[in-house]
């Protein structure tokens, strides 16, 4: 979570968010005065961070509003992590009912903070990233989380038609755009589905991955769920922030892959059946970022995400283009974007 400069922000819930820091301020010596905006994300939730008297020591505010956010799967995650013997925040208070948690500060540099400035850090950062994933991914079982299921990923696609073509493109898909739509998403959805399965983070990504020691420190896995086996590899490196080339990606990808097979995670034996559902499984993920950044601007109010469109349309080209059963979605890509617009975009 990076430091913002933000005023601290004055409304109901932040007044209700200091009475109960102020009920334990004696417990963890917190210097109320200190709290100030840490960062937010794309849902409801807000953090802040506060310092510790006659320390250093600072630790994170959780404020996630009851009715729209549910502090319980974070809980539930956060214990999982730990038994996977990795590196999430260590909840120290939480108040189910008003929607807080006091946690431990993992710091305040992400991946992609460090990685901006200095890309040649990316083999040493990945490294600890992948080995994280594969001890999360060892833990799993059926029930710790819900299961990514059919419906689930058939409602993640909708988000492009809905928000993404109509809302943002002010467009609908003709009758023969909807075929194609309907072809592309049935097969994206039985590769997904036949996957083997494995607890999915479903943003693992730089920006969610903190500079910490042990590294990395893992945020933001309260929405996991019981999923394909390729996903969290597939978010890590189509990342919604900073690109990589495809050398680099295969590369993980491979290193990433091999560190599976030795820990027993249930990867295709054979990687190029595993890169293939890498990239049908980045191309759900693309389509659905698509539609999410396009609701978090015209629901939401929260028009930055979409400045990235363009990076998830160059990752929809680029999978589209490699395989033929997923090509033919470029006649929808190509109408709305323009046939050329994107090609030159690079990551």
């Amino acid at each position: 979570m990076t430091t913002s400069t933000q005023a601290q922000p004055s409304d109901e819930r932040f007044e209700l968010m200091m009475t109960w820091l102020g009920s334990l301020a004696e417990k963890y010596g917190l210097r109320l005065e200190t709290t100030a905006s840490a960062s937010s994300d794309a849902g409801f939730r807000r953090y802040f961070r506060v310092g510790a008297r006659g320390s250093v020591q600072s630790y994170i505010v959780m404020d996630a509003p009851p009715g729209k956010e549910d502090i319980r799967p974070f809980i539930r995650m956060d214990a999982t992590c730990i038994r996977a013997g990795i590196n999430p925040p260590r909840i120290l208070e939480a108040d189910e009912r008003l929607g807080f948690m006091l946690l431990s500060d993992l710091g305040r540099d992400t991946y992609l903070d460090r990685l901006k400035e200095d890309r040649s850090l990316a083999p040493k950062y990945f490294d600890a990233a992948t080995t994280a994933l594969v001890a999360l991914q060892a833990v799993s079982a059926p029930g710790i989380v819900p299961e990514y299921s059919e419906e689930k990923i058939r409602g993640e696609l909708e988000l492009f038609p809905e928000w993404y073509v109509r809302r943002h493109r002010g467009s609908d898909l003709s009758p023969e755009e909807k075929q194609v739509w309907e072809s592309v998403c049935r097969k994206l959805t039985s590769s997904m589905l036949a996957e083997e399965k494995v607890i999915v983070h479903r943003d693992f990504m730089p920006r969610n991955l903190m500079v910490s020691d042990p590294m990395p420190g893992v945020l933001d896995f309260q929405d996991a769920l019981y999923g394909p086996v390729s996903y969290d590899i597939a978010s890590l490196m189509r990342d919604a922030f900073i690109s990589w080339d495809e050398e680099f990606t295969i590369d993980i990808s491979v290193r990433y892959w091999e560190k599976a097979r030795r820990a027993g995670i249930p990867v295709p034996a054979d990687f190029g059946e595993f890169w293939r559902q890498i990239e049908w499984t980045g191309m759900q993920r693309h389509l659905k970022v698509l539609g999410i950044f396009a609701r978090l601007k015209y629901r939401d109010g929260k028009p930055k995400y979409l400045e990235d469109a363009p990076r998830f349309i160059a990752y929809v080209r680029h999978a589209a283009y490699r395989y033929s059963e997923l090509k033919p979605i470029l006649v929808i890509i190509d109408r709305l974007e323009g046939q050329s617009r994107e090609e030159g975009w690079t990551y």
